[in-house]
């Protein structure tokens, strides 16, 4: 059977950048079929009432909610709505929320990845243009990338494609339950304790930058004070990027990268020396 999986993106994280590509990587696919319906840069409920129906109307074994800040009205209808059709649900969001939000998301029916390192971006219009929205994304891309969180955040979700795979569906599902913190994140990832070091190190820096930005963005109402607040969550980021840059260069240059591609069946197989077939 082909799985359909259907992905509501809702505004913008990194994840949401990435969710439907980590999962059919050279577009190959025969067991599966990914569907994404957006709301553009926003999360107003109208916004996110037209992905919704767009989604509804496909007809998914399952959906992924990714947004920022997950219990916003918009994500938190979004999901409700989509669990009211039937279809199961993954919330994956950042981690910029109240102890007492996040429990009640932990407590539900839904699945949910909580992407501790997709840190909130300094959207001061002093300091945010285009490039440099741009720029801090793909730096925040290549952190969760090399530290192993995407490859996580995308291990789960085959899981459940397995599940529906099988002939399990609906409640049947056992739908993830992860806080993505660094040391699930480089699990596995890396031969050489200097190079788990430095993603370690990559993954906290990046987990950081969530609240400088907080407060840069609703904390400090003097301009002159949150702009160079904001610009240091970007620098954080930065540095971060580098570190993860530094952590795969030792990797490759013990021809140790950990390399897991999807086959077209869906079977996820592994290699680690550069010049061999994954198996």
């Amino acid at each position: 059977m082909v799985v359909k999986v259907g992905i509501a993106k809702l505004g913008n994280i990194a994840s949401g950048v990435m969710a439907e590509l980590l999962l059919d990587e050279r577009a190959d696919r025969a067991d599966m079929q990914t569907f994404m319906a957006t709301s553009g840069t926003k999360l107003e409920v109208e916004d996110v009432d037209r992905v919704v129906s767009t989604l509804k109307a496909w007809g998914p074994d399952f959906c992924v909610v990714v947004s920022p800040n997950g219990v916003l009205p918009g994500p938190t209808g979004a999901r409700d709505a989509l669990a009211a059709a039937g279809i199961p649900v993954v919330v994956i969001t950042d981690d910029v929320t109240t102890k007492k939000e996040w429990a009640e998301l932990k407590e539900s029916k839904f699945g949910y990845i909580i992407m501790k390192a997709d840190a909130m971006i300094g959207a001061r219009r002093e300091f945010l243009d285009p490039i440099e929205m741009a720029d801090y994304n793909g730096n925040l891309v290549k952190v969760l990338s090399i530290t192993g969180a995407f490859r996580k955040m995308q291990q789960e979700l085959d899981k459940v494609i397995d599940q529906v795979k099988a002939g399990q569906k609906g409640e049947q599902l056992a739908l993830p339950k992860v806080v993505m913190t660094s040391d699930k994140a480089v699990d596995g990832e890396f031969s050489n304790p200097y190079a788990l070091a430095k993603a370690r190190a990559a993954y906290e820096i990046a987990s950081a930058v969530a609240m400088v930005n907080v407060k840069g963005c609703f904390m400090t109402k003097e301009w002159e004070k949150y702009i160079p607040i904001v610009a240091s969550a970007h620098e954080m980021m930065r540095a971060a990027t580098a570190l993860c840059d530094e952590a795969r260069e030792i990797e490759k240059a013990g021809d140790g990268v950990v390399r897991k591609p999807h086959k077209k069946d869906g079977m996820i197989v592994s290699k680690t020396t550069l010049v061999s077939k994954p198996e």
